[in-house]
């Protein structure tokens, strides 16, 4: 019976030991699992914000290298419309000026989608309200709005910066 007791005392002690191990083992895990996980937010938020950093002051650096000089561009020949009302025919010379030689690219090359655009805009003008400076004025901006939307949809570099009216003739 002395023997159980001691088997018994000896066998609570192992189990008590056993299980405290286990306990500092899964704490020790849990600690280091919760401090990788900090430093990992830390190192991967870090390098997200230095790469936006550095990708914004790229883009500022294209952007000032793009700029450069104003160019005009003039679209020939000039744009001829049959207009709503009288007058009805509306001869309209037109010029464009952009800050960068990739956009004066584009424009000239897509100079027929650009003129279809601008051609559809004017025709659905009403031809005695372009009698007021005002009207002519929003005609203009409607263009320049229009030319910009047309850059965007085909992805083009930059924007138009101002269109400007060369002749202006109604008959």
């Amino acid at each position: 019976m002395a023997n159980e007791q001691a088997d018994e005392e000896l066998d609570l002690g192992e189990e008590k030991s056993g299980k405290s191990k286990l306990i500092i083992i899964i704490s020790i895990v849990a600690v280091l699992l919760i401090g990788g996980g900090v430093a990992a937010y830390f190192l991967f938020m870090g390098d997200d914000e230095e790469a936006v950093e550095e990708d914004a002051a790229t883009t500022e650096e294209a952007a000032a290298v793009e700029q450069g000089p104003a160019q005009y561009i003039d679209l020939k020949p000039p744009f001829v419309v049959n207009l709503p009302g009288r007058p009805s025919l509306l001869q309209i010379g037109v010029s464009v000026r952009v800050t960068s030689e990739p956009l004066a690219e584009f424009i000239k090359h897509n100079d027929p989608m650009i003129r279809h655009n601008l051609l559809n805009l004017i025709s659905a003008t009403d031809a005695k309200s372009l009698k007021t400076r005002e009207t002519k004025e929003a005609l203009q901006a409607k263009m320049l709005q229009e030319l910009n939307r047309v850059v965007k949809e085909l992805e083009g570099p930059g924007e138009v910066d101002a269109i400007y009216f060369t002749s202006f003739v109604m008959q």
